[in-house]
């Protein structure tokens, strides 16, 4: 008997031993794998919100999921955008939960953007922490943000003067598709940098400010977000609150010996064929959730603005 009890408490101490050590190293390996925590947390905080609500429903007699039976669409689902942050290779997934907490944003939908951002992205040759760069800056990842001069989306594209390219996506109603707005503004800011010669003067035609002396700080603001997502990508820790450069207001006189863009003159002679002004203005739409969004820079131009 005494043999028996001995045994017994050897096994209880190895045991409970083992099971300490098995808690330490998972606790080390959660805090040095941010993608898996917060993967874990939002799975619980759905489990948790779940049976709040089962509960919820069974107090009030199952009349909330009669009504709820009665409204039931199973292919609403296919009108989401989202992805499981699961699904996403390392570098991704570290990115989509970097950018949900920076701008208070669900990671589900955030990923299905960085994984359109990285397709997109390599199909043209710009970088996917570039695309998702602009659509931070212009937006704050709101795809339904809309500027006072009509730019709108997640990349605050200019929808009256580029409907012809979302013709092929069922209409200009598209513009507030969160992928299709991707899309389109992807391959604008293409144009814009192949028509500028470089990736600064490309984005300072996309901020309409192609014929001012500067973008009053927008490339230098989209450069350092999109530097940040390359570091997150790369394993690298940066704080959700890291701050940008902040914006210049630009000055009212235009450039010596600039020539306006294309696609302004084209919306310039469309304004005068129907008889009203070209807007004066262009802004990047503020966002709010974003941490650093400061008044946003504004492109005063002394005629015509160039249109994104």
């Amino acid at each position: 008997m005494s043999d028996v009890l001995e045994g017994v408490r050897w096994l209880s101490h190895h045991a409970l031993a083992a099971v300490g050590m098995v808690a330490v190293l998972a606790m080390v390996f959660l805090a040095t794998q941010p993608d898996v925590r917060h993967s874990l947390e939002a799975q619980t905080l759905s489990w948790l919100t779940e049976r709040a609500n089962v509960r919820a429903d069974v107090a009030e007699g199952g009349a909330g999921e009669e009504i709820l039976l009665a409204l039931a669409e199973p292919e609403a689902i296919q009108r989401a955008t989202a992805a499981n942050p699961a699904e996403l290779n390392r570098q991704q997934s570290a990115v989509a939960f970097w950018i949900a907490r920076r701008y208070n944003v669900a990671p589900e939908p955030i990923s299905r953007l960085v994984q359109e951002a990285w397709a997109v992205g390599k199909r043209v040759g710009l970088e996917p922490t570039l695309v998702l760069a602009v659509m931070a800056v212009e937006s704050g990842f709101n795809p339904f943000a809309q500027s006072h001069v009509g730019a709108q989306g997640l990349m605050q594209v200019m929808t009256r003067v580029h409907h012809d390219k979302y013709q092929i996506f069922g209409g200009q109603n598209a513009a507030f598709d969160p992928v299709t707005n991707l899309r389109v503004g992807v391959q604008v800011l293409q144009d814009c940098i192949r028509r500028a010669g470089s990736l600064a003067g490309g984005l300072k035609y996309y901020v309409g400010a192609a014929n001012m002396a500067d973008d009053g700080g927008y490339a230098t603001k989209v450069l350092a977000e999109a530097n940040y997502l390359k570091l997150v990508a790369a394993g690298q820790k940066v704080a959700v609150n890291a701050p940008l450069p902040q914006a210049s207001v630009v000055s009212a006189s235009p450039a010596t010996g600039s020539v306006q863009a294309p696609a302004a003159a084209a919306a310039t002679e469309q304004a005068q064929t129907s008889g009203s002004a070209a807007p004066a203005v262009s802004e990047s739409a503020p966002a709010p959730a974003a941490p650093h969004r400061a008044l946003e820079h504004v492109a005063m131009l002394s005629e015509h603005g160039v249109s994104r």
